[in-house]
């Protein structure tokens, strides 16, 4: 029996075939997983096979699903199936969210809508608390963070009881013990005899979703078998290149040594709607010096830069090195969707931030080099690009304001490892290069271990003062 078959999906812009030919079958009780780099394909796969491409791209091939035929090339019959038979959790949490809707309000939508609960609100609350959002329910997506808004958007799709969930980058800015979280909720959906196409570049949830793997890059698929025995034995060099960037694999970062003050914080104390998130907190920073900030989802850590920033009011004092223009003190946001005008094409971004702020346009190419960005993406909107070619675009121009201090929330969440580890290199190598001070804030402790010259790490719930 199975739940979804594809024979020979590919997909196109017109011109150039952007993924091969590929056939999957997904059956009951088994996950199977889509690996591959960001760029790769594996996201156009599953929007082939969902009916969502972007405009200008077409899909071909043969698609049943529980018996129905489908025809990748016209998907509008594609979206019947959505939450009944088919659960969606795309990439982009923000995107999935409706901003003018409370978070358990869309949760409880589905339950009520799509799978007829009796009781939606107390299906809502037992989902939202398997999920660590209790305290969530009646907030606005904006004002949760990114690993809550994650969490969420996966609450709300599988909702609806469908037996099939697609997932694209489920962990994605998630600390480990809420992966595990959402890996243990994809894993009962198996048990119940569900089916779980996963695409991904979390070697950890690839590893314990098990099942089968397909690895995919530049659009085809390069090795495929059990997940335990490619995981453990990669036939093809590539597939071996991504286990081997794995974090805890990188060599210690070498010591910095500190230049002259940046910025320094005395007894600071980040708040929202009366609750203290962080603090309070003593912080130096100097030139040339990366620091590392961890702790779990939701415990203040975005908000903490955005505070160094002078972004939020906060109590206490910030300090930053008047002798520097307010340009000079950057952030990476963690959810680059957010960061880019979604009918802006992503080269006149570019070109604007070049004319506003006198840059030397020669610049560009060379830091696109370095970032492994093709040029031809400049022509794109941001949601033709892939989320992981979006963010290094975002740091692209963060670079380029040559900044003496950067906050990167989550810089590398939607990167594969080899692109990290190169991604990592780059950013580490230009704090060298420029004598830049850089925040780094990620779920990653092995990451941060090996790339700055210390870690702050947040608790929980910030201590009483």
């Amino acid at each position: 029996m199975t739940l979804l078959k594809a024979r020979d999906i590919s997909v196109t812009d017109g011109r150039d075939r952007l993924v091969q030919p590929l056939s999957l079958t997904l059956r009951p009780g088994r996950a199977l997983t889509i690996l591959g780099e960001s760029g790769s394909g594996k996201s156009l796969l599953a929007q082939a096979i969902l009916g969502t491409l972007p405009k200008g791209l077409h899909a071909s091939g043969e698609l049943h699903v529980d018996d129905v035929a489908l025809d990748p090339a016209r998907p509008r019959g594609n979206r019947a199936l959505w939450g009944r038979l088919i659960a969606v959790l795309p990439q982009e949490p923000w995107l999935a969210l409706d901003p003018l809707m409370r978070a358990g309000r869309q949760v409880e939508e589905t339950h009520r809508m799509v799978a007829g609960s009796a009781d939606a609100r107390a299906a809502t609350a037992r989902d939202l608390s398997e999920l660590g959002l209790s305290g969530a329910g009646a907030r606005w997506p904006w004002q949760l963070s990114g690993g809550m808004a994650q969490r969420l958007a996966f609450a709300a799709a599988r909702a609806g009881g469908a037996p099939i969930t697609v997932a694209d980058e489920p962990t994605k800015g998630l600390d480990a013990d809420r992966r595990d979280d959402v890996l243990a909720l994809l894993q009962r959906g198996l048990r119940d005899g569900g089916g779980l196409l996963t695409i991904t570049h979390d070697l950890d949830l690839a590893r314990g979703l098990g099942g089968d793997i397909i690895v995919i890059r530049d659009g085809c698929a390069i090795e495929q078998g059990e997940a335990a025995k490619v995981l453990a034995d990669p036939s093809h060099p590539y597939t071996r290149r991504l286990i081997e960037a794995d974090p805890a694999r990188w060599p210690p970062r070498k010591p910095s040594v500190p230049g002259a003050a940046l910025l320094r914080a005395r007894d600071l104390v980040v708040s929202r709607g009366g609750r203290a998130l962080t603090g309070p907190q003593d912080i130096d920073l100097h030139r040339g010096e990366v620091m590392g900030i961890q702790g779990p989802s939701g415990c203040g850590k975005s908000s903490l830069g955005n505070a160094l920033l002078g972004l939020l009011p906060v109590a206490g004092s910030v300090w930053r090195d008047p002798s520097l223009p307010k340009v000079a003190f950057q952030k990476l946001w963690q959810d680059p969707v957010a960061a880019f005008p979604r009918r802006l094409r992503l080269g006149q971004g570019i070109d604007d931030l070049v004319a506003l702020h006198r840059l030397d346009a020669s610049e560009v190419a060379p830091l696109m080099a370095r970032l492994a960005l093709r040029s031809e993406l400049l022509d794109r909107l941001p949601a033709e690009v892939s989320g992981g070619e979006l963010q290094r675009l975002a740091l692209l121009r963060a670079l380029l304001l040559k900044p003496a201090f950067l906050f990167a929330d989550e810089p590398t969440s939607r990167l594969d490892p080899v692109t990290q580890a190169e991604t990592f290199d780059l950013l580490t190598g230009i704090a060298r290069e420029r004598d830049m001070a850089m925040m780094i804030v990620s779920h990653d402790a092995s990451l941060l271990r090996a790339s700055c010259d210390r870690v702050l790490r947040l608790p929980d719930q910030p201590p009483a003062r």
